[in-house]
């Protein structure tokens, strides 16, 4: 067994006994595994060991990656902070978009041809530098999401603040989705937990893990 594989059936055990804990089905989670700076040879290996879910948080690069692999049948997942100017282009290779957070990328994704799953990103700080939309600014926001035609709302994205315990902030998370499901209730799912904190974040109600290092190993230092 490699390295990469040994990894990720690690935390595959993990998720699985994480959801058992949490009285859910594993089957009903969704792993995305974050490839950033790594190359496309071991996405490839991913998909070779099972992997059909891929994340990515810059635009050339995923872009660079799906074109190279498209005949694998990946499902691409843009993690990272939209740029509006890009947002068109980034739709173009992801089917699913996780920082939701201005009205400008929202509007830019509008389309009356094809759909795209968007995710709003809330931020859990008091930072406003930070991305995501404010708790408080959720149900408007919400709700030019599903007016914007082109966009399939599935739920709310975060990521815990490093200053605070991640249960009680996936908790909030958890009750900010059961809010915006008052105005969508088809919006079920919650894309939080990443490599550190994963475990807590399927004891909350995640549906959608973003896991990076703990299955790729450390990043390749770039620029």
């Amino acid at each position: 067994m490699s390295d990469l594989a040994g990894r990720l059936a690690g935390v595959r055990s993990e998720i699985d006994d994480a959801a058992r804990a949490a009285g859910r089905e594993p089957g009903a989670l969704t792993l995305i595994v974050v490839t950033k700076f790594h190359p496309a040879s071991l996405v490839a290996e991913l998909a070779a060991l099972g992997i059909r879910d891929v994340g990515e948080n810059r635009h050339q690069e995923a872009r660079e990656k799906a074109a190279e692999l498209a005949g694998l049948g990946l499902t691409w997942h843009f993690v990272g902070q939209l740029q509006s100017k890009k947002a068109r282009q980034v739709r173009e290779y992801a089917s699913v978009i996780h920082s939701l957070d201005r009205e400008s990328v929202v509007d830019a994704l509008r389309s009356d041809e094809a759909s795209v799953d968007g995710f709003i990103q809330v931020n859990l700080t008091d930072d406003p530098g930070r991305g995501g939309v404010r708790p408080d600014d959720l149900e408007p926001f919400a709700e030019r999401v599903l007016g914007t035609p082109g966009i399939r709302l599935r739920g709310l994205m975060a990521v815990a603040p490093l200053d605070e315990a991640p249960r009680p902030a996936f908790a909030r998370v958890r009750d900010l989705g059961e809010r915006m499901r008052r105005l969508a209730p088809e919006a079920t799912d919650l894309s939080m937990g990443m490599s550190h904190d994963f475990r807590e974040a399927i004891a909350e109600g995640a549906t959608h893990l973003r896991i990076g290092t703990a299955i790729t190993g450390n990043r390749p230092t770039r620029g």
